[in-house]
């Protein structure tokens, strides 16, 4: 066989090769575990109207917790999952504010008129450049944030009665949190 030929019958195997090391990678890792460059540090400087109130701009200063950022829409299957979780959150004392990502903004204020709002505000961010900024990758997405205004942790996917009880409120308390 000449090398030409063994060349061009290697070529495909060799793809193979490399394809398959890369899946047997993914396998190994966790997707809930989506790296955040934000983490410990400073929401980033924004100026977003509230959702229910155009006129009212809210900024990087209105973030002061101890608070949960929820990243939440009305396109988002999970986000109505999670939001009898948050209501009752809400409702036992914890802060949440809402960040509504890439929405229509008539069709969000129905929804929080049928569902409950657990939100004190809701940041319109109808381009998605504040959800851009803190690495969001979809909805929803739940962040930690302390008396500074810094990020604590970041939660990818639904809050969940079993994870707010494992996982967040732990780390709500450690920032000085109060709640139920």
């Amino acid at each position: 066989m000449s090398r030409t030929k063994w060349l061009v019958f290697s070529l495909p195997l060799l793809a193979f090769l490399v394809m398959g090391y890369f899946f047997l990678r993914a396998l190994d890792s966790d997707p809930s575990l989506l790296p955040s460059t934000r983490v410990d540090q400073k929401v980033p400087p924004f100026s977003l109207p509230e959702l229910a109130d155009p006129q009212q701009m809210l900024s990087e200063q209105n973030l002061k917790g101890p608070l949960l950022l929820n990243v939440w829409a009305t396109w988002c299957p999970s986000c109505k999952v999670e939001h009898p979780v948050l209501n009752e959150l809400a409702k036992n004392g914890i802060r949440i504010v809402g960040l509504n990502y890439k929405d229509v903004r008539e069709a969000a204020i129905q929804y929080l008129e049928f569902n409950g709002n657990p939100y004190q505000q809701n940041i319109y961010d109808e381009a998605g450049d504040l959800g851009l900024d803190l690495g969001v990758y979809g909805a929803p997405e739940t962040f930690l944030i302390d008396a500074q205004g810094v990020i604590r942790y970041r939660h990818v996917g639904v809050v969940t009665p079993d994870n707010w009880r494992e996982l967040l409120w732990p780390k709500w308390q450690e920032m000085g949190g109060k709640g139920p």
